[in-house]
């Protein structure tokens, strides 16, 4: 039998064990180490000073989180081992594998060293608890690329694309594809994204998989093809971390609380989060002139949507990861038409993602490049969507941009 109690200290979660860890009861611990993990935890204190047995299948239980830790820069930490639990650590060669402290005064060390990491300031909304770290910077810079007049009639063609290069745009959405040759890239275009000067994107096809090109030297010039879209470079006025309490929230609130951060009134946004319903959509057809409709509608005519149209009737990917990118604006209404054709009829922001695996994300700001690096460079993507004001994000990291208008 086990006893598991947990305690919360700024910048760690201790976790209290006290009994038998066996096979019998090692499954609990570990359900509650995932748990724990999931939520975004990082810094795990596993408090063993009650421990008296403790097997080999107890030990793959921390040796399983710690590997999970170890992907996002996290670790368990263990506490107040006795002395036979020290001699097993030790004959398993574990006690240089993890980090292990013995009193209090290293505890407290341990806890102020975390807390102290970052001065963040924090705000409140409701249900939603945001941390973040803000800079000077001078305003960043959107452009339009090419054009989207052609889209509804499905009437692009060959002289309606638009190269970009990746030295040129640090982020950016829209249409696109990789490739030199038009005849061979024209039936490959759909929704992309560019993060890092890297872009993924989700060809129109019959079964697409993501496409991508990682540009990690920003002096390179690889070349990107886009039908439409837009893109944005500058450097970061703030890095927030975000994470909701009871309820989950979707994606056009978070954006509209950003400008409670920031004075600009106009923002580049870069999302690294965890999906708990992702409504988004997709091309299935590329809207070049070789696809058009016979019947001469627009792909969003009611009696063509669904052919054009990827628009699922329930949110997807619940737990995967959303790296995002977009703009949003404080007040429609005050933008220039073309800012508000970028964003689209009605709306006040523009959001594509890449869906990425199920792991654990870290929350600390101070990663929020790290994190995203990994994510792009690392993490297989399955698709690119262009997202939903309801998309629904439980916690993640976001940084943003303040853009001149």
């Amino acid at each position: 039998m086990i006893e598991l109690t947990l305690s919360s200290h700024p910048g760690l979660q201790c976790v209290h064990l006290k009994g038998r860890m066996d096979s019998m009861t090692s499954p609990e611990v570990q359900q509650q180490l995932d748990e724990l993990i999931q939520q975004g935890e990082r810094k795990i204190v596993i408090d063993m000073g009650e421990i008296f047995y403790l097997s080999s299948v107890g030990l793959r239980v921390f040796i399983n989180a710690q590997k999970q830790l170890e992907k996002v820069n996290g670790e368990l930490i263990f506490y107040q081992l006795g002395g036979n639990i020290m001699e097993i650590f030790s004959l398993s060669g574990l006690d240089n594998y993890f980090t292990i402290i013995s009193t209090e005064e290293e505890f407290k060390a341990l806890a102020d060293g975390v807390e102290s990491q970052a001065e963040c300031q924090t705000q409140k909304f409701d249900d939603l608890t945001v941390q973040y770290i803000k800079k000077e910077t001078t305003p960043g810079k959107l452009v339009g690329i090419g054009s989207q007049e052609k889209l509804a009639l499905a009437q692009y063609g060959e002289s309606d694309v638009t190269p970009v290069k990746s030295n040129d745009v640090q982020f950016g959405a829209g249409l696109a594809a990789l490739g030199d040759n038009y005849a061979e890239y024209k039936d490959y275009f759909g929704e992309a994204m560019i993060i890092n000067r890297s872009l993924f994107f989700y060809p129109a096809v019959t079964r697409p998989m993501v496409d991508f090109m990682l540009c990690m030297d920003e002096k390179a010039s690889l070349q990107y093809q886009f039908l439409h879209g837009f893109g944005f470079s500058g450097d970061y006025s703030a890095i927030i971390s975000f994470e909701t309490t009871h309820a989950f929230i979707n994606l056009a609130d978070l954006t509209n609380h950003l400008f409670s951060i920031s004075e600009a009134d106009m923002l580049g946004v870069v999302i690294l989060a965890e999906s708990k319903g992702l409504w988004g959509m997709n091309l299935r057809q590329v809207p070049i002139v070789d696809n058009q409709p016979e019947t001469g509608k627009e792909i969003f005519d009611e009696d063509t949507f669904s052919a054009w149209m990827n628009f699922p009737v329930e949110p997807s990917d619940i737990n995967h990861i959303i790296a995002a990118t977009g703009i949003c604006v404080r007040e429609r209404e005050q933008c220039s038409p073309d800012i508000q054709t970028l964003l689209g009829k009605g709306q006040t922001c523009h959001f594509h993602g890449g869906v990425f695996e199920q792991e654990p994300l870290s929350k600390n700001v101070d990663q929020f490049e790290s994190e995203l690096n990994r994510v792009l460079t690392q993490m297989e993507a399955t698709k690119v969507q262009h997202l939903l004001g309801q998309t629904i994000l439980n916690s993640g990291l976001i940084g943003i941009i303040e853009l001149e208008k």
